[in-house]
């Protein structure tokens, strides 16, 4: 017995020492690598040996050595954005890996469920407006590249995970995600830099999908036994919901790709369970920016879009919830999407009007992340209620220039003590810029709501045509 085990040993000796470099597949040709700024690469080599990275950028060789299970990481430093195409070449004593048509410019992060996996190509019954021109032109944006993990579930960790970096053409443009390419299309229009966008989403997950075991164990809500157990096979149809498995078998192999910063389009999935979501929310980012390079990297997440849930209580309340965010998470935005849906949509969850969406947050992050602050981000919203006699008087931040349109506002509604709420007739004041509710039912007013409700489009934009976001002034 002794003898077979001393046999099979040697025979485990030559596998060792010709090891061979080994990068995950998210390292790969036409990847788009984050400006002046330390990225880092990661892999595996033989046993305690020597890994060099040199760049085309660079005459200066980056140099580690593999720990004793061959795992290897370092940081490169990356020069100012070009659409000059770079190379990188990794090597030990043994082998070299070769990565080609590297861009230096802006990455992105973008995660969510299905509104941000919606392709431009679009879901069976669900169109994407404005898609064939925008993949008609696709060819124009040769600087924005386009990674998209596909759906892929485990119960533990993983080290890869299929990855192709793809550029902007007529042919790949179309499973492109929407929000994501209208958003690099803006963002690359705005800098003149290559757009890398890394889409990491799962229609129809939970937030605990994207989040490692031990956390989402803590919540105590999840029997993972069970959940685990009816894993059989990877059939997304019907295992979504599972949580971690997302985080386990797509985020986590690519968790060191270095980014500018995150988007976020999701929430479906957890309407209902606003109260908890702000939590888990913050522990995600936490995770992202321990991982990928720093405490303040900013993060933009997408408002839930107006739909029919049902009790026409639970989409209010859950927009609310993610308004509330940015007073826990730091470098942190919301982008108002209740205007961006149509009178025919109640009862489509995948809105077909991306297009704004990916150009709002590309308004977001130039102001907030690249500090072109003459850039818009933010439509009003609400500050305070002021009751003189029977009218009710609302003041709003980000309103300072005013609002349109000047008569015919719709939305508000307004109630007394009786917590009944009737719709409102709303005007104007130009000069203070406030907006005046009243309504003949309410003599006294308590209350003002605008929107509130599970689908219910308003019609008043601040001076850079953003919406004014929904809001309550009563926590009835």
């Amino acid at each position: 017995m002794i003898q077979r085990l001393i046999f099979f040993a040697l025979l485990l000796i030559p596998s060792i020492a010709e090891a061979k470099i080994w990068i995950p597949e998210i390292l790969g040709d036409n990847m788009v690598l984050q400006q002046q700024t330390e990225v880092k690469l990661w892999g595996k080599a033989a046993p305690c040996s020597d890994v060099t990275v040199t760049s085309s950028w660079s005459k200066q060789k980056i140099r580690t050595r593999s720990s004793a299970d061959g795992s290897w990481e370092l940081s490169v430093t990356t020069p100012a954005a070009s659409y000059v195409s770079q190379s990188l070449t990794i090597s030990d004593k043994e082998s070299s890996v070769a990565i080609e048509d590297i861009l230096i410019g802006e990455v992105w992060y973008c995660s969510g469920q299905s509104n941000m996996e919606m392709p431009l190509g679009g879901f069976w019954n669900c169109p994407v407006e404005d898609a064939n021109r925008t993949i008609a032109t696709a060819g124009r944006y040769s600087g924005i590249r386009v990674v998209t993990i596909p759906k892929t579930a485990a119960l533990a960790p993983k080290d890869n995970v299929s990855a192709k970096w793809m550029k902007s053409t007529i042919e790949n443009a179309p499973q492109f995600s929407a929000t994501a390419y209208f958003f690099a299309r803006m963002l690359s229009d705005a800098l003149d830099v290559p757009v890398g966008i890394i889409v990491c989403s799962w229609g129809g997950s939970k937030v605990e999908g994207w989040l490692p075991e031990d956390i989402v164990r803590s919540y105590g809500e999840f029997d993972f036994e069970k959940e685990y157990s009816q894993v059989v096979e990877y059939d997304w149809q019907w295992h979504y919901y599972t949580p971690s498995i997302m985080y386990n078998a797509m985020y986590h192999p690519i968790r060191k790709y270095t980014v500018k910063g995150f988007l976020w389009y999701q929430g479906e999935s957890n309407v209902g369970r606003h109260k908890d979501y702000t939590e888990r929310f913050a522990s995600m980012v936490d995770i992202w920016r321990a991982n990928q390079g720093g405490e303040e990297k900013p993060v933009f997440l997408v408002e839930l879009a107006p739909y029919q849930y049902g009790d026409d209580i639970s989409g209010p309340l859950f927009r609310e919830m993610q308004h509330g965010i940015p007073a826990t998470v730091s470098n942190c935005g919301v982008v108002c999407t209740n205007d961006l849906v149509y009178p025919d949509e109640p009862q489509q969850i995948h809105p077909r009007m991306k297009k704004p969406v990916g150009e709002r947050l590309a308004y977001m992050a130039l102001n907030k992340a690249y500090g072109y602050q003459a850039v818009g981000c933010e439509g009003p919203s609400y500050r305070s209620m002021e009751v003189k006699g029977n009218v009710a008087e609302l003041s709003f931040d980000n309103a300072s220039e005013g609002f349109t349109p000047w008569n015919g506002l719709e939305g508000f509604e307004i109630a007394g003590e009786d917590r009944i709420f009737y719709p409102a007739t709303a005007h104007l004041d130009t000069d203070k810029k406030t907006i005046l509710v009243s309504a003949p039912e309410v003599p006294a007013p308590a209350a003002v709501r605008y929107c509130f409700h599970d689908f219910m489009p308003g019609n008043v934009i601040g001076m850079r045509s953003l919406p004014l976001v929904p809001f309550r002034t009563d926590c009835w």
